[in-house]
């Protein structure tokens, strides 16, 4: 695969401060595709400096004019959206198909609505006797995750960008190529020389480097609980604001009146795709005890369509990592249906579509994020117990709801402590607010709500 040597820095490829090198392995075969620069504090100061240098100018650039940039790299991904998809999928292992569908086309979308809400957005309000004026927070730095490598990328730097704010990207070690090419997007676009940097390494090296960096206003950050209570402790010792988008144990739902063929069979699909590598992945199915048994035969049978049909996790460790967590809930008394621990190919870092049946709240596969193609099938007495198990996480970030009537399931949605809740099936909506409450985060991305998130405000009174 293609790859730069260097690092984007102030509108160039310059060469990394340091010789050390991350090897991109295809999970598919785990054979080395390309390697690129671990960037280092060096790396990192510089990036920032530039950021830095950079921010006057563009937090001054007429809104328009960042639309019209903004507007020029949507442009530029749809003309790279095979190249997109071929990337992803050799550095990620998902399957072409859904790379096509997902990984190049959603964040084409996402930049088009950022485009579309830099000239549309009310950055100033009249309040009474006050003007209210929305001004970009400053350098940001975008810390992403590879399990969506350009749609993670876009949703951070594309309203940065609309809102004002310039921006230094650390993206995840495993998938960094896509986020070269995103790069070679901004850069075609015409975005100004500092406004967007990028610094690929290794996130305990450049990641906590760019948190820690005093010139940084705001981190941006996409990945694990764990991490994100890391970089909040480091970014609250300087006062400095976070956006955090983490973990998920997302509970779907199904009352007694709902279509329970269709919601099982939409209930595998979301926790399959993208190898189940998703944290909003509706991992714990709520079942009704009168229906549990039927419910259990229709994932089961659903389950075994996925054989050949999902992709690899991410590396050798997520897979161990998933595979430990099938091993605990065999060893707490859960009840395989479908898949198991064991490797289904020799080669590659494949994990077999799972479904556990008589899985308890307090299991730690019902408890804890395992980011794989796991699903517990939980059942419940009724609405109220549903209820309880469903909010009965440290994790609020997604979750689902069917029923025959949809005010039954929008009644329901509303007392689940969690940020978003697709009733009958709902479609993701890349203009509605993201984010999560208890454990899985701070703040909210896309749409309206996420340019927020990179604007601070300022009142003048008169």
């Amino acid at each position: 695969m293609k790859a730069q040597d260097g690092m984007y820095i102030d509108g160039a490829w310059r060469p990394a401060a340091g010789p050390d090198l991350i090897d991109v392995v295809n999970p598919v075969d785990e054979r080395i595709i390309a390697r690129v620069p671990a960037g280092g504090a060096d790396d990192i100061d510089a990036a920032v400096r530039a950021a830095r240098a950079a921010l006057p100018s563009w937090a001054a650039t007429p809104p328009a004019e960042r639309a019209a940039r903004l507007t020029a790299l949507r442009d530029l991904l749809v003309a790279r959206k095979d190249e997109i998809a071929r990337t992803v999928t050799a550095e990620l292992g998902s399957p072409l198909a859904f790379s096509e569908a997902v990984h190049a086309a959603l964040p084409i979308a996402v930049a088009g609505t950022y485009a579309e809400l830099a000239a549309t957005y009310s950055f100033e309000e009249k309040v009474g006797n006050s003007v209210v004026h929305h001004e970009p927070i400053g350098v940001v730095g975008a810390i992403t995750p590879w399990n969506f490598p350009l749609h993670q990328v876009v949703a951070k730097v594309a309203p940065a960008l609309a809102a004002g704010c310039t921006v230094v990207l650390k993206p995840a070690e495993d998938t960094p190529l896509t986020a070269q090419l995103f790069a070679e997007a901004v850069h075609e676009a015409g975005v100004p020389a500092g406004v967007f940097n990028l610094v690929t390494g290794l996130g305990p090296v450049a990641g906590q480097a760019l948190a820690e960096h005093p010139g940084v206003d705001l981190v941006s950050f996409t990945g694990s609980t764990a991490v994100g209570r890391s970089i909040a402790a480091t970014a609250g010792a300087a006062v400095k604001k976070v956006a955090l988008e983490l973990g998920g144990k997302s509970a779907n739902v199904i009352l007694p009146s709902a279509d329970l063929a269709k919601a099982v069979a939409v209930g595998v699909a979301d926790v399959m795709s993208n190898s189940g590598q998703k944290c909003s992945a509706l991992t714990r199915m709520l079942v009704h005890r009168d229906q549990y048994d039927e419910a259990v035969a229709l994932a089961t049978a659903a389950a075994a369509k996925y054989g050949e049909r999902i992709g690899p996790v991410v590396n050798a460790k997520q897979r161990a990592r998933v595979r430990g967590y099938i091993e605990q809930g065999l060893a707490e008394g859960a009840r395989l249906v479908a898949g198991g621990p064991e490797a289904p190919r020799d080669t590659g870092y494949f994990v077999s579509p799972t479904v556990f049946a008589d899985v308890t709240p307090d299991m730690t596969i019902a408890q804890e994020e395992i980011f794989g193609p796991v699903l517990s099938i939980l059942r419940y007495e009724d609405e109220a117990d549903a209820l309880r198990i469903a909010n009965g996480t440290v994790y609020g970030l997604a979750g689902a709801v069917w029923a025959g009537d949809e005010a039954e399931a929008v009644a329901f949605a509303r007392r689940m402590d969690t940020g978003q809740v697709d009733i009958n099936g709902g479609r993701f909506n890349p203009l509605a607010p993201f984010g999560g409450y208890k454990q899985s985060g701070v703040g909210r991305e896309l749409g309206a709500h996420g340019l927020a998130e990179y604007l601070q405000t300022k009142s003048l009174q008169f």
